[in-house]
């Protein structure tokens, strides 16, 4: 969204608030912008292969078959969430494929971060639900709900108000 007021949607347009001191041009920075994006994309795809890894061994461990039906389809959910974020770290990489040498990387930046935003989102989610899936074994289903929604509200804090926050702050010592 915040690309989409610079005017990175809009190749060749330029304005004032385009201007951070770099000297960069719009192509400059909209490079500087997609690598910056492969990065976060290279650490999310990392760590959800690792929770996909986690989630896709447990069919396999003796206790699974105690699982009652909510465990079930929560287990079910986490791995279909896992696949669907897998899916949408690899959009990013096709995106490029297909868009690759139309000039039409602010298209491709754009489309990638709403990808990333989700992909964080769904995150959030899987890591909420694994944690609650794992209390919920090992404790009860009261202590699984319990720390699920304490997970959730600390990836709002850290995921959305704390940036948020530290933007806005940002953004008054710019002015």
């Amino acid at each position: 969204m915040a690309s989409r007021r610079r005017g990175h949607d809009r190749p060749g347009v330029s304005s004032p608030a385009d201007d951070d001191g770099r000297g960069e041009s719009i192509n400059q920075r909209l490079d500087r912008n997609w690598q910056e994006m492969l990065q976060e994309l290279r650490v999310m795809q990392t760590g959800i292969q690792i929770l996909t890894g986690f989630l896709l061994t447990l069919p396999f461990q003796s206790r699974f078959t105690e699982l009652d039906d909510v465990q079930v389809a929560v287990y079910l959910c986490l791995v279909c969430l896992s696949a669907l974020i897998t899916a949408l770290v690899l959009t990013s990489v096709n995106l490029h494929r297909v868009l690759f040498g139309l000039r039409v990387k602010a298209t491709l930046v754009r489309h990638t971060g709403a990808m990333i935003r989700t992909t964080i989102a769904l995150v959030g989610l899987v890591l909420a639900g694994t944690a609650w899936l794992i209390f919920d074994l090992v404790l009860n289903r009261a202590a699984g709900l319990t720390v699920a929604g304490s997970v959730l509200v600390l990836v709002l804090l850290l995921w959305v108000a704390y940036p948020l926050a530290v933007r806005r702050r940002a953004l008054r010592q710019r002015s």
